[in-house]
């Protein structure tokens, strides 16, 4: 049982619901610990072949940092430290999961909040969603999740603008600014979630989890380093027993019966 998250299974996905509404789905140092949690128990789950992030209700996915459960201000400096470096470690968690992140963004993402959902693989918002870096109004910034924000934009300085400003983007200038992958109608959420939760736990469990590894390893790395690398995984993907499996299913026509290996 959990305080601060709800979890639950459907089909082949687990789902985990932020579920502090009263708080707005703020995020609080016991919340980071579930997360890492919930997180872990679905990736090593091999009934499980995706995973949905969402908030409690229709206003707010996530609104950031809760201030409130925030470490005293009389506290240490290692203890501030400690409590931060928590939040950071659960973006290098989410991105060295096994399996698919889906984001499923039912309100408001501001904050760490935005942090998360662009931490997501793929990421589905509500079409009356905003998103923003509010932290400057109250003489902050975005640090931690400032490394995942450049590597989800395709616009840097119009990311630099909104941490500068506070401002807050509609889900279809996010959309448009790589930030979200497909914006729909409220009453459409749910029905858009599943449809893409079906394809990629449709797919073989091995191939999700080398490609996905790959592609953040690769992101970083410089060009011909990437190619090199990429080209020896690919060496790997084509030993696997389920190429053979997809292959043959392919010419007979028919759907692959993955083992996952």
């Amino acid at each position: 049982m959990y305080q601060t998250i709800v979890t639950k299974t459907k089909d082949k996905a687990g789902i985990i619901t932020l579920s502090r509404e009263e708080r707005r789905n703020a995020i609080s140092p016991t919340m980071i610990i579930e997360l890492f949690d919930a997180l872990k128990k679905y990736d090593d789950d091999t009934n499980i072949l995706a995973i949905v992030l969402t908030g409690a209700g229709s206003k707010v996915f996530c609104a950031g940092a809760d201030f409130g459960e925030a470490v005293s201000a009389t506290a240490s400096l290692l203890d501030r430290h400690e409590e931060q470096r928590r939040f950071a470690e659960l973006f290098k968690v989410i991105k060295g999961l096994h399996k698919p992140l889906l984001g499923r963004i039912n309100g408001h993402a501001l904050g760490g909040g935005l942090g998360l959902a662009c931490a997501c693989d793929i990421v589905i918002a509500a079409e009356d969603c905003r998103f923003g870096t509010p932290e400057i109004n109250v003489g902050l910034f975005p640090y931690v999740i400032m490394a995942t924000l450049l590597r989800s934009i395709s616009a840097p300085k119009r990311l630099l603008e909104l941490m500068l400003t506070g401002e807050r983007l509609d889900a279809r200038e996010a959309q448009q600014l790589g930030l979200v992958n497909h914006v729909v109608p409220r009453e459409q959420l749910d029905a858009k979630v599943d449809e893409i939760t079906k394809k990629i736990t449709s797919k073989s469990p091995a191939i999700l989890r080398l490609g996905r590894r790959a592609f953040y390893t690769m992101r970083d790395m410089e060009y011909e380093k990437a190619l090199e690398y990429l080209a020896s995984v690919l060496a790997i993907n084509t030993m696997a027993e389920d190429v053979a499996e997809g292959i043959t299913a392919f010419l007979e026509k028919r759907e692959p019966q993955w083992k996952g290996k």
